[in-house]
């Protein structure tokens, strides 16, 4: 048992709400037990210089903390100059698993610009970043549906992560800050709901794992993602390739 009480599969518990802000086309709160992030999507005529007039769109992410999300004050990285290389890390990641959930081919030359700001951490801010921004693009793209700008609503698959560790010799799944501080191993999965994998980056502390630690964590992580979808499915209703919105404002695990 975990200080926190779960089991080691156990994942904390998940909320999204949706439609959280008034102005984006797409936007939800997403809430890994005491993690809680802000996820927008933005959407913008044009794309980037490389890929104009290939009439296709684009997707990217940008990605930051507010100073007190932590126990201690950060400085905003606007008021340093300068993006951590953390952060980039983190938002390319968040754009790379987002742009796995869209045909771009099928949306015009458009951008799509997510934005996901942690108003509190308490591990797995990039987990939760993934999990809500599918949930606010697909939000965005059957917004634009609705107002005939798409023909059709472009989304391929569900789109979630969660991270894994060994702590104290023992595989858990969802880390919070606690066990990620003083994990042996991190591990953090992208994955689709149909169950193929987007991303993994894994890494051990100043420690290895072995081929069979690694097989455990990625099982319990797969698990853990499946759980995580059918939250985002509870939002969708799909009929003939057409995704719409159900009335359905919070979901919770």
């Amino acid at each position: 048992m975990r200080k926190d009480g779960r089991k080691p599969n156990e994942l904390r518990p998940i909320r999204i709400v949706r439609d959280y802000l008034q102005h984006p086309e797409g936007s939800c709160l997403v809430e890994f037990g005491n993690t809680k992030v802000i996820c927008t999507v933005s959407v913008q005529d044009g794309v980037p210089p490389f890929l104009k007039g290939k009439g296709q769109g684009w997707i990217t992410a940008e990605y930051a903390m507010l100073p007190r999300a932590t126990a201690t004050r950060n400085i905003r990285e606007s008021v340093q100059g300068r993006i951590s290389g953390r952060t980039h890390e983190i938002q390319r990641m968040i754009g790379r698993a987002m742009r796995t959930a869209l045909d771009l081919t099928k949306v015009g030359e458009r951008t799509f610009w997510i934005d996901c700001d942690v108003i509190q951490a308490d591990g797995g801010t990039r987990t939760a970043s993934i999990t809500g921004a599918f949930v606010a693009l697909a939000d965005a793209v059957i917004k634009l549906y609705n107002e005939g700008i798409l023909i059709s609503t472009p989304i391929k698959d569900f789109v979630a992560s969660v991270s894994v560790g060994i702590v104290e010799g023992q595989i858990l799944l969802d880390l919070n800050y606690e066990e990620d501080s003083s994990a042996k191993v991190d591990m953090n999965v992208v994955a689709t709901g149909t169950g193929s994998i987007s991303e993994i980056q894994a890494l051990g502390e100043e420690n290895t794992f072995t081929r069979d630690e690694f097989d455990k964590m990625l099982s319990l992580a797969l698990d853990g993602i499946s759980q995580l979808v059918e939250l985002q499915k509870a939002f969708y209703e799909i009929n003939a390739g057409i995704w719409r919105k159900k009335n359905i404002k919070e979901a919770r695990l």
